[in-house]
């Protein structure tokens, strides 16, 4: 009798944008149809249908007592330092006798930087790379360490590729935002320069870059600015998920926690060193009717099963 593997449950942020939560669930639906043998499900931790919880009770009425969960997230920050371990013990609880492990974000991987790398050689259409200035602009987060992650991102994009510069901003929640970014290229001498969105599918705030940088360009004439694709659902990603999926199967997970507000010190987070995690409540949960604010705050932790 052969073993069942464990199933992979795709956790998502959620979006207020019907089109990026089509997109989610599509990519969910193709990671299933290219993996037959493997129950598949996914769920959102907020504002989108469906929520995690019933990707787990539908895993679950399936048979799955074993699953693998992997944050369909770039970074490491609140949602997937917290928020999902979170809500994963609390599915651990609804459901006994199933286990999980639990994988690790996406980003910054080679094969990601490989479809940045075409995503700007699509929009850049043959203009020469030494004279393009790219402007990387990651989500944004409180988490000092999750908005370090895109300036690692960045930089492995630099590295030999050619580009005259690669700089970052930050659509939400940090500094510089996208004016002040284009603003500093700008400053360092950048006269072509191409936005590049580093985000997964189509959303609210892909969406507002794209209409900030075309607010800057307006008023700056003299600098030729154009904006690239989000990453979208390309086979590299489908490869990476599954490779994240593997890595959580086999414990084979290593996680950077040397920079995580959770367990160090930084300067002006001392205060989230050591605190608990808190499960992140999806509006379409049974029974609950928590609304979300534009800015809530998020407390997070490392689940138990945060491997090291």
């Amino acid at each position: 009798m052969t073993t069942q593997p464990p199933a992979l449950l795709i956790a998502g942020h959620g979006t207020r944008d019907e089109a990026g939560a089509e997109a989610f669930r599509d990519f969910v639906k193709e990671l299933g149809r290219r993996n037959p043998e493997l129950p598949v499900a996914g769920g959102f931790i907020e504002l989108s249908p469906p929520p995690l919880a019933e990707a787990v009770t539908e895993l679950v009425e399936r048979g799955v007592r074993r699953f693998a969960a992997v944050p369909l997230m770039l970074v490491s920050a609140g949602h997937a330092k917290g928020d999902i371990p979170a809500a994963l013990a609390r599915e651990k609880e609804r459901h006994p006798g199933v286990t999980y492990t639990y994988g690790r974000p996406l980003g910054p991987h080679p094969a990601l930087l490989r479809v940045l790398e075409r995503r700007l050689d699509e929009t850049l259409a043959g203009t020469p790379r030494e004279d393009v200035t790219v402007l990387l602009v990651g989500r944004g987060s409180t988490d000092p360490d999750a908005n370090a992650e895109v300036c690692k991102a960045a930089r492995l994009l630099w590295e030999g590729r050619g580009y005259a510069g690669v700089e970052t901003a930050f659509v939400s929640l940090a500094a510089p935002d996208v004016p002040s970014g284009l603003d500093r290229v700008a400053r360092l001498g950048a006269r072509r320069v191409v936005v590049l969105p580093y985000f997964l599918f189509t959303g609210i705030l892909p969406d507002r870059v794209r209409r900030q940088t075309e607010e800057w360009a307006a008023a700056h004439p003299e600098v030729e600015v154009r904006s690239a694709d989000v990453i979208g659902p390309e086979p590299e990603l489908l490869d990476l998920v599954m490779e994240r999926y593997a890595e959580a199967v086999d414990g084979d997970l290593r996680m950077n926690c040397d920079s995580c507000v959770y367990r160090i010190a930084l300067p002006g987070f001392e205060d989230k060193v050591g605190l608990p995690q808190q499960p992140h409540f999806h509006p379409d949960d049974d029974g609950h009717d928590h609304g979300h604010g534009h800015g809530h705050h998020h407390h997070g932790g490392h689940s138990p099963s945060h491997a090291h």
